[in-house]
């Protein structure tokens, strides 16, 4: 994928998330419905189903064990919700349509997309429940009360195994591989594309780099990355993928969230007021990521995490909206004045769109 990224570019990248998307929604439509198949289209004989087979029976239709009390269950809530807005492979896709209308209809069409396939979501988990703890073959011994053969990322694979054999099985496979790498792909060209125009061209260079030189920079920040990602999965190689998932959103949950609706519906926000407010999110996301239990403790191997919570958001948000407001009011800069007088301006052009249909250069 470095490569990929570092010759190919956004049109790859686009392309690369667009066969995903539609193998991901085919695939997962076909498992919901094969699932349903077996089970007659009754709900009820699903849920009953699974909740005779699995040990820990009717508490399975309780919240799940990833969180362990209400402020961890809040905070994970809090950072895929509002994650979801800040992350910047999503907020990427902007720059592909030409003018606010497009933009606003693919924001539609892109959520009702992403709400279908969570509905299909506990579909499959509940039939991964039934056709996979019902079959040894799927778990280290054959004895169904231990680990699943290669950890608990496979249940899925197995589903389609137990519903369409080796051939479907391949199919999900390659689709879990194409996720990774539009995931992969999308976040390094964001990435590298922070690094060129936003560092480079107009902190380092103080706008007076041009294109090429800023393509360079992309293609050497996009190796950089790739490196840098490559070491930290090797780190977290063991852990469950669920866990690193939340830990993404609560990071951009707690930089870029704040920043992106301080921007849109407050007047007094300023440019050093969205530095500090994101920098002060970031800063204290990590480190709380970093002395939490999987981290501090199951990672790093010490004997009891320095901050109690797997999931920050509900912390380091806030943080990060005080940060926006705290130096944004501190300011009293002439730049500062600009910015606030321009808002009224800004709101208009971002609520409808006026004066913002034409393309421009990122």
């Amino acid at each position: 994928m470095i490569v990929y990224v570092t010759f190919g570019g956004m049109k790859a990248t686009t392309w690369v998330q667009i066969i995903k998307a539609c193998m991901l929604l085919a695939g997962a439509t076909f498992m919901a419905g094969a699932v349903l198949v077996k089970f007659g289209f009754s709900f009820e004989t699903l849920f009953q189903a699974a909740t005779d087979i699995h040990p820990k029976h009717g508490a399975i239709m309780a919240p799940g064990t990833l969180v362990k009390d209400p402020v961890a269950a809040i905070s994970l809530g809090m950072a895929l919700m509002f994650g979801t807005a800040g992350l910047p492979h999503i907020l990427m896709r902007f720059f592909t349509v030409p003018d606010a209308k497009e933009a606003r209809k693919s924001v539609f069409f892109a959520t009702g997309w992403i709400g279908y396939f969570y509905i299909l979501t506990f579909i499959i988990g509940f039939g991964a429940i039934v056709l996979v703890r019902s079959n040894p073959d799927y778990f280290v011994g054959g004895d169904t009360t231990k680990a699943l053969v290669g950890g608990g990322n496979m249940p899925a694979l197995y589903l389609a195994d137990a519903l369409g054999g080796s051939l479907f099985l391949g199919f999900i496979a390659a689709v879990a591989f194409a996720t990774i790498l539009a995931v992969v792909s999308g976040l390094t060209l964001a990435g590298a594309s922070a690094i060129s125009h936003d560092l480079y061209a107009n902190v380092f260079a103080r706008g007076r780099s041009d294109e090429k030189t800023e393509v360079r920079v992309s293609k050497y920040a996009t190796v950089g990355l790739g490196v840098v990602a490559v070491l930290l999965g090797i780190v977290f190689e063991k852990q469950n993928v669920a866990y690193i998932v939340a830990l993404t959103f609560s990071v951009a949950a707690s930089t870029n969230f704040p920043v992106l609706v301080m921007s849109m519906f407050w007047r007094g926000l300023t440019t050093r007021g969205a530095v500090g407010g994101g920098l002060l999110g970031l800063i204290s996301v990590i480190v709380m990521i970093v002395t939490g239990p999987t981290v501090w403790k199951t990672i790093l191997g010490n004997p009891a995490p320095i901050f109690p919570y797997e999931f920050p958001a509900i912390f380091s948000m806030p943080l990060a909206f005080i940060g926006c407001w705290l130096f944004s009011i501190t300011d009293s800069s002439a730049r500062a004045k600009a910015e606030k007088d321009s808002f009224e301006a800004q709101l208009v052009r971002s609520e409808t769109g006026l004066g913002a249909e034409g393309a421009a250069s990122h």
